[in-house]
């Protein structure tokens, strides 16, 4: 296994004998791991799933653990605009991209038992994936979390705490319970190796569009952890010289919750230090009021010349109905983006449609004919 590193202290330790924080300044870890160049033309014939990028990924493909997660279909929906339906993995979100590394990491390490915290889709694909590893697993959520998903994670076969209060009082409950002994904290923000799972995202896209890439990639931002690993991989294919130039990343936040976007057009490099009340939002999957990893987010953002936007709760609405008569059922989170960049002309973009409408219905406040 190769070693984590802090980004803020640059503490550096083994991954099998590291907490699941950087133990001096608490911050998340970095991984220091050299991807190698993914060949395209060797690509027709492997497997068809996120592992057939196992150059550029931390970890051998993990033939007990892996549900064939990964490959999934983009979708022009304009001239211009298309969508890559990440719905459609096994646990019905993007999640299980990063999901299955943790899984397959924690397998390696044999823990008495895994943790992790979510607001619902993470949770859900750390449990299918514990599951398929066998082992036990146990997942915190806020205790207003969609029923369709706390009935998901509890499926799988894991245990359930439901915390009081809101997304980050779920945090702080999982993290006070991450440092008991035999415990591995599958954290898809603390931990590097969901992010290399994420990034797989970008090589699908680099590889359906022939060794191209569109010029904006639009990716919903709570955690940032589609972000971070979609900057992990253009800076991997950059690097090896397999793009000539990274697209820009446009991140989208709801407007009530949106302390990245606040701080981003403020010309701040990490969230301001005054409070602000935030306001119950539909795209519950990004309403985190302090994403641990908002100075890399903001840095990964302008690094590639793109931009905060923002939507409202009519906007998710009417994205969520609109997608829906193309076809597809995205649930309110998913479709933030379509939201934010569908009606685009100038410019050529991909959305990602994160999580299946079957996870929460529609959005309150709207109905179909």
């Amino acid at each position: 296994m190769t070693s984590y590193h802090c980004p803020d202290c640059d503490t550096v330790s083994p991954v099998e004998a590291a907490g699941w924080c950087c133990p001096d300044c608490r911050g998340p870890w970095d991984l220091d791991f050299t991807a190698s160049p993914v060949d395209l033309n060797s690509l027709p014939g492997r497997v068809n799933s996120l592992w057939r990028y196992e150059e550029a990924l931390p970890l051998s493909a993990p033939a007990a653990t892996s549900l064939g997660e990964g490959r999934t279909p983009l979708v022009p929906l304009t001239a211009t605009v298309s969508a890559k339906l990440d719905f459609l993995m096994p646990t019905l979100s993007f999640k299980d991209r990063g999901a299955v590394m943790l899984a397959e990491l924690a397998r390696g390490l044999s823990p008495r038992r895994v943790i992790a915290d979510s607001s619902g889709n993470a949770g859900t694909a750390v449990a299918a994936y514990c599951a398929r590893a066998g082992l036990d697993c146990t997942v915190y959520v806020p205790e207003a979390t969609s029923a369709k998903k706390v009935e998901q994670i509890r499926a799988h076969g894991a245990h359930l705490e439901l915390v009081p209060g809101d997304r980050e009082a779920t945090a702080v409950a999982a993290r006070a319970a991450a440092g008991a002994p035999g415990t591995f904290y599958a954290s898809h923000v603390y931990n590097p190796y969901f992010l290399h799972g994420t990034k797989t995202y970008v090589y699908e896209l680099w590889e359906e569009l022939g060794g191209r890439l569109p010029e904006a990639i639009v990716v919903p931002v709570g955690n940032g952890t589609l972000l971070l690993g979609a900057s992990l991989a253009l800076a991997e294919l950059h690097t090896h010289g397999l793009i000539s130039e990274r697209p820009a990343l446009i991140a989208v936040q709801a407007e009530a919750v949106s302390p990245l976007a606040t701080a981003f057009h403020a010309g701040a490099e990490e969230l301001l230090d005054e409070e602000v009340e935030f306001k119950p939002t539909l795209a519950e999957g990004i309403a985190i009021p302090r994403p641990p990893r908002a100075r890399q987010i903001l840095r990964a953002v302008r690094e590639t010349g793109g931009t905060f936007l923002t939507v409202t709760e009519d906007q998710i609405r009417a994205a969520q109905l609109d997608l829906a008569a193309r076809g597809l059922f995205v649930e309110s989170t998913g479709v933030a983006c379509w939201a934010a960049a569908g009606g685009w002309t100038d410019r050529t973009a991909v959305v990602p449609l994160c999580g299946a409408g079957l996870k929460t219905g529609l959005a309150p406040g709207q109905s179909v004919q």
